[in-house]
């Protein structure tokens, strides 16, 4: 299918914009768990959230989910797309950085096209994305193979945080396959991050009360309050408008490239605010992972291999180029072409 998406520079400012958002969401996570337990938190971010879009959704007219297979669906979303992965990247949170915790996240596209191999028809594994995909993995061994590794409690739990990190991304992967069906059931997307939206407070609900029980921890502080006020309305309430704002215009491949983007922001934000710094071996395996998003996504290598081809870079490809500009340079260039065949020169000294 051929793209025809906009990729102006709106769509870029807003691709950014949103990896701001996501990357922070680790940066106000760090914060907010110094005072929330991670089920707390993650049932008080699915609630304010929740009723952030109900809100918007009843300002701009959009009807709410009424069919109960609609809410089922919802539901599962919920499950894989909300309740597991936050509560997973909450908890690794806990023991491990908010920047090595976003590195592990952009393996979303890795596991996103293994679930697609096994539970679709029409995107298998082909030596590209298999080859990303073990690229992926041989980050992933970079990334918990620290030098500094030594024996204790304290590195235990480090491990446990990385491995619960690395479920939360096959989980993302899993819903990002489901979540398909929405359109063939009629569903926006706005219905549709609402839905799952509340089908997460409603599972997560008994699970923090049971288990965290929020009403007798002592109370928050407010810089708690303020970074789950971020991280439920700004990084999950109207960032999940930004980003299907950014589908509908640019189409998944665009989309997807903000995996490389959301690592950059949250670890400048905990390197600037948490004091956290990488080591070597978790840079390498960054890097490596990244060179695995490249192999999986078709555009980067269609322009790579371009690239390769003629020296440079297609001026369609370029990101801020828009097609009105492209039809007047391939119309001065066939001019061009007939007058220097005609021996004449279109340039005028």
């Amino acid at each position: 299918m051929n793209d025809t998406h906009d990729t102006g520079r709106a769509v870029w400012i807003q691709l950014v914009l949103l990896s701001l958002l996501w990357g922070g969401s680790f940066f106000f996570a760090k914060i907010a768990l110094a005072d929330f337990p991670p089920l707390t938190l993650v049932w008080l971010r699915v609630i304010l959230a929740c009723i952030t879009l109900a809100l918007i959704m009843r300002l701009t007219g959009h009807a709410f989910p009424r069919s109960p297979s609609l809410w089922l669906a919802c539901f599962a979303m919920g499950l894989l797309n909300n309740l597991v992965p936050f509560s997973l990247l909450f908890f690794g949170q806990l023991h491990i950085g908010a920047g090595l915790a976003a590195i592990f996240n952009a393996l979303v596209p890795v596991f996103t096209v293994v679930a697609a191999h096994f539970f679709t028809r029409d995107e298998p594994l082909d030596r590209y994305r298999l080859g990303g995909v073990m690229l992926g993995f041989i980050g992933v061994a970079l990334l918990v193979s620290g030098p500094d590794a030594t024996h204790g409690k304290s590195t235990t739990l480090e491990f446990i945080a990385m491995i619960a990190c690395i479920v939360a991304a096959a989980s993302y992967g899993l819903a990002a396959v489901y979540g398909r069906r929405f359109h063939a059931m009629g569903m926006t997307p706005l219905q549709v991050a609402f839905g799952q939206l509340a089908g997460t407070s409603v599972m997560m609900t008994p699970v923090a009360l049971l288990i965290d029980q929020p009403i007798a921890l002592p109370i928050p502080s407010v810089s708690s309050w303020l970074a789950l006020a971020a991280l439920a309305i700004a990084c999950t309430g109207l960032a999940y408008i930004l980003y299907f704002r950014i589908l509908a215009a640019s189409g998944a491949t665009t989309t997807s490239l903000v995996a490389f983007l959301i690592p950059i922001s949250a670890i400048a934000l905990s390197a600037l605010f948490l004091d956290e710094r990488l080591q070597l071996n978790q840079l390498a395996g960054m890097l490596v992972i990244f060179v695995g998003l490249c192999c999986i996504n078709p555009a980067i290598r269609r322009n790579l291999h371009q690239r390769m081809i003629t020296g440079r870079t297609p001026i369609r490809h370029l990101p801020f180029v828009q097609p009105s500009l492209i039809g007047t340079l391939q119309c001065w260039s066939q001019r061009r072409h007939r007058q220097t065949v005609k021996g004449t020169s279109p340039c005028r000294h």
